[in-house]
């Protein structure tokens, strides 16, 4: 553990830690405009939207989705940078084998954002999207898609999601506090199955094979919560 710090001397480091993520955020917010275009084609060329039409309502919606894209891949970039200077922040307080054992926290709960957004825009919101095109085709309603709520239907499924899949290292980490353990883990194993169903439906279109697909990860993402909070506590 390195020398204790007085008052001042957190602040000037939480300070030059907040200046870092900062600016790390303006520059990849620059990276992000210049290739936000690139991005959206991608975006056009996927199944859920080659063959829906994107027209604006307004004169800003075209600029408000480049922005949000922009956003997107800033906060993507930024995300790991962030990590890295709240573990640089709390790092004086720790010991070296307490620094070495919470550093891998950074590429994992990284992993695990990127790998929660890949599933829900590749498999459940094509999903979702195809439901919604059904019950629409099934009432005879004429589909005309607005590029911007398009883009903020797609945003509230995606984010929700990537935040969910954090659960392991969150578990992991109040684990290494303390504040859970295993054997609580597996007492409430019935409540949480409860809760992360009731938040798999609610994320997910209403149709059983998306509850499915949805549920399931979730199920499984709670298990292995158990397993690491076990290895956490053994080693412990």
């Amino acid at each position: 553990m390195d020398k204790e710090f007085t008052l001042e001397e957190h602040l000037t480091e939480l300070r030059k830690r907040l200046i870092i993520v900062v600016v790390s955020f303006l520059v990849s917010l620059g990276i992000g405009f210049s290739v936000a275009s690139k991005l959206l084609n991608f975006i056009k060329s996927q199944p859920a939207a080659v063959n829906i039409d994107w027209n604006v309502f307004g004169f800003t919606d075209g600029i408000l989705i480049y922005f949000k894209c922009a956003i997107i891949i800033s906060i993507l970039i930024t995300l790991p940078i962030a990590l890295h200077q709240v573990w640089l922040f709390v790092k004086p307080g720790m010991t070296d084998k307490e620094s070495k054992g919470t550093f891998f926290y950074i590429p994992v709960s990284f992993f695990l954002f990127v790998a929660g957004a890949c599933f829900s825009y590749f498999i459940l919101f094509p999903l979702m999207m195809e439901f919604m095109s059904t019950i629409n085709q099934t009432i005879g309603a004429t589909e005309t898609y607005g590029m911007n709520q398009y883009f903020t239907f797609m945003f509230n499924l995606i984010i929700p999601v990537a935040i969910v899949f954090e659960m392991p290292v969150v578990v992991l980490f109040l684990t290494k506090l303390g504040i859970i353990t295993p054997n609580y883990l597996r007492k409430m194993r019935k409540l949480a199955y409860f809760v992360l169903v009731i938040v798999g439906v609610f994320i997910s279109p209403p149709d059983l094979i998306s509850d499915f697909l949805i549920i399931i990860p979730l199920l499984v993402l709670f298990e292995i919560s158990i397993l690491v909070s076990s290895w956490s506590f053994k080693r412990k």
